[in-house]
């Protein structure tokens, strides 16, 4: 059995050991973060940090990379106070991957890679055409975390663009019927698959697994 020791892990060929920290905690959720700059210049990156902060009110957090000179992408979420999440299907994962890609500042990766722009009036900020389920996101605070030069960003969630369909009676996003992908690490990508949704956890309780019409079936 491999037990790397803290050590070790630093001793770790670079690029091995960004692959295997990365990957460690498993599946992540995989979003391509839409921004404009005040001049209207669009910005388009594949990120795997967002999480969830809260439901009232309705909050998303995501982390960025130490911010650089050209890091378009922060400086325009700051600059704008706007940016959006869109889920990244199958047929465009390739091209997701690719605006990871360093390209310069200004051009944008939408362009760039063959992303549609857009947009919904009174918000700034592009969505993303080949998505299915767009979120579109306020600023309410930023995070510079001092440990490893990161950046916390906290959006309040105010537009949620999806198809009736994808939303089941009980309010949650049916993320399989949508297509929506993951990822694990930097660049293996994963498509869910469903293993069951269960009732509310009760102390004393077993938990029983709810069918698609929100009927339950005992679990054995």
């Amino acid at each position: 059995m491999t037990n790397f020791k803290s050590d070790e892990i630093y001793e770790l060929e670079k690029h091995y050991r960004i692959s295997l920290i990365n990957s460690l905690i498993g599946y992540r959720a995989l979003n391509l973060l839409g921004t404009s700059s005040t001049d209207g210049i669009t910005n388009l990156c594949i990120i795997s940090s967002a999480f969830h902060l809260g439901a009232n009110p309705p909050l998303i957090g995501l982390v960025l990379r130490p911010e650089r000179e050209h890091n378009d992408t922060l400086i325009n979420i700051k600059s704008t106070g706007e940016y959006t999440l869109n889920n990244v299907l199958p047929d465009w994962y390739m091209q997701a991957h690719q605006t990871s890609a360093s390209y310069p500042s200004g051009v944008s990766e939408f362009d760039a890679c063959g992303f549609k722009k857009q947009y919904i009036k009174g918000f700034k900020a592009p969505f993303v055409n080949q998505s299915n389920i767009r979120i579109g996101l306020e600023l309410r605070e930023v995070i510079d975390m001092e440990i490893n030069g990161t950046t916390i960003v906290i959006g309040e969630v105010v537009h949620i663009l999806t198809e009736d369909a994808l939303i089941k009676a009980d309010g949650t996003i049916d993320h399989i019927n949508a297509g929506t992908m993951t990822v694990a690490g930097l660049d293996t990508y994963y498509l869910p698959q469903l293993v069951g949704q269960l009732s509310f956890a009760k102390p004393g309780a077993k938990p029983y697994l709810l069918s698609e019409d929100n009927d339950f079936i005992i679990n054995g």
